[in-house]
């Protein structure tokens, strides 16, 4: 394909003859032409008009010597260089063919480069977008809509992602972050990052505990030996590249849909925006939330701050190179970011649109990652919250509330799992946990049902002998259960399972045949 054409003297034709083509076009050779034979041979073919003839009447006599000169990279041919000059001039010499040999080889090494930047930035765009949550984020109680826009072809993939992580008891984490640096290792970083902080979320920590654990593990990327021996004092100067590498922002949240509160922990990251739905000036607001050190930096805790989010309002996650560019500093980014929030349209995915189209001359080179969310807390109908007194007789009083919740619901096909689970769970913190009980239901896309104590120990599934009497109740629980799970929380731990909605189409599994497969 043609790249570049230039004459110094006006309306002279092409060596062969033939009209310029066009650049972008396909120029074609003949087989026994200098030029294929040059392609072929990788090697420079000088010609003139006395040994070429029909060229010259090709070109009406105007052009006496031609220089073809394959362009090579690592012994592939990736091109031709074709010089020619006219008649009275003198004709190219040793000396010419040689500075067109140079010439030519810098050319192709270039294009290699060129080739080679191209297949590894397609290389990092592909990874980033595979660890990126596929189609649209459901959460219980928000409306989420996200744009993620990799930087323009002219620079290297960078480490932005988002995530979406559906935690127990209709709760939601939104993480957003960005890794420091550029290209595929910063593309692999943030994969492992957001795989850590996935892994860290299910076990139920509070954000500040996330972004204190996933602080090692980044500290940890730069360093085979761990992150006990990569101090500051202990990096060597070679591996200062590879360390700075591993640096991230991040901020981590957790939504409760019952309750409406989230809870937000940052680590070098620009703040979260809220919009309140019921300001009839819609003004958009910076959460304070302290910003803490990035992640892989380490010395310093994190701090958890609760904010509880009206209904409808929208939150906004994002960074930086939505706001920040060379030609505006960032706090003019912020401030048209938020102006943009406040006078946005009503559909959430219409608000992404309208931010980024508002912002375009703020756009920078950067990555943008855009995690919008609307709040929808879950119905008070929709949740059933009791306390039970210490006492055997809690348990059948928990059957009875269970069933008749959920006879209100009109979901009377799950009652009988539904006793018998809950008879389960209520009888365990009788057992082994310690205070009073609570037991909640929540309905939403599944049924959600909690159990709390103010007990420490976990509950441990083990697997029962046939002459055991006892043992099968957890076993019990993850057979007739769609998910179940425990978590510790500030006053003792939450033992839950959840099931899902009657469609009409399945049956709930049978409770006797589930206990008899035990056996």
């Amino acid at each position: 394909r043609r790249v570049a054409y230039a004459s110094a003297v006006a309306d002279v034709p092409f060596p062969d003859g033939g009209a310029p083509v066009a650049v972008g076009a396909v120029h074609r050779f003949p087989f026994t032409s200098p030029c294929a034979e040059a392609l072929r041979a990788a090697r420079p073919r000088l010609t003139s008009a006395r040994d070429e003839d029909s060229a010259s009447r090709l070109t009406g006599g105007l052009i006496q010597s031609t220089l073809a000169v394959p362009m090579v990279a690592h012994d592939t041919v990736v091109g031709l260089a074709q010089f020619s000059r006219t008649k009275g001039s003198e004709p190219f010499g040793e000396r010419d063919r040689a500075l067109a040999v140079e010439l030519a080889a810098r050319a192709a090494v270039c294009i290699d480069n060129a080739r080679l930047y191209r297949r590894e930035h397609e290389r990092a765009l592909i990874l980033q977008r595979s660890l990126l949550p596929p189609g649209d984020p459901e959460a219980s109680g928000l409306d989420i809509a996200c744009r993620y826009l990799p930087g323009n072809a002219a620079t290297e993939v960078g480490g932005d992602w988002f995530d979406v992580i559906e935690l127990p008891g209709h709760r939601t984490a939104l993480v957003v972050g960005d890794v420091m640096g550029r290209g595929l290792r910063a593309a692999v970083a943030m994969g492992e990052l957001r795989t850590a902080v996935r892994t860290l979320a299910l076990l139920d920590l509070e954000p500040a505990e996330v972004l204190s654990a996933l602080d090692e593990i980044a500290r940890g990327l730069g360093n085979p030996a761990g992150p006990q021996q990569n101090t500051r004092a202990a990096r060597k100067a070679a591996d200062a590249d590879l360390s700075e590498v591993y640096l991230a922002t991040c901020v981590y949240a957790v939504y409760d849909a019952v309750t409406r509160r989230c809870t937000f922990a940052n680590a070098g990251h620009l703040p979260p925006v809220l919009v309140e739905s019921g300001d009839p000036d819609r003004l958009a607001l910076m959460l304070d939330v302290p910003p803490g050190l990035p992640l892989g930096v380490g010395g310093e805790p994190f701090e958890d701050v609760e904010v509880e989010l009206p209904e409808g309002a929208l939150l906004a996650l994002y960074t930086d190179g939505l706001v920040e560019s060379r030609d505006h500093p960032l706090d003019e980014g912020l401030n048209a970011f938020v102006r943009a929030l406040g006078d946005a349209p009503p559909a959430l995915e219409d608000v992404c649109d309208h931010v980024l189209n508002s912002l375009h001359t703020h756009h920078g080179e950067d990555d943008i990652a855009l995690l919008m969310a609307r709040v929808q807390g879950l119905p008070a109908e929709h949740v059933g919250d009791w306390t039970l007194p210490r006492d055997p007789k809690s348990v059948g009083r928990a059957r009875e509330l269970a069933c008749d919740q959920l006879r209100a619901w009109d979901l009377e096909q799950l009652c009988d799992n539904a006793e018998l689970l809950v008879s389960e769970l209520v009888t365990n913190a009788l057992r082994y946990g310690e205070g009073e009980i609570r037991l909640r239901l929540l309905l939403d896309r599944t049924l959600v049902c909690e159990v709390w104590d103010g007990g420490f120990v976990q509950p441990r599934r083990r697997r029962a002998r046939d002459t055991d009497e006892g043992g099968r109740g957890l076993q019990l629980v993850g057979l007739l259960s769609a998910a179940w799970g425990s978590r510790r929380t500030p006053r003792g731990k939450t033992v839950w399972f959840e099931l899902p909605l009657p469609d009409g189409e399945t049956e709930p599994m049978d409770a006797a045949e589930a206990l008899l497969s035990l056996f």
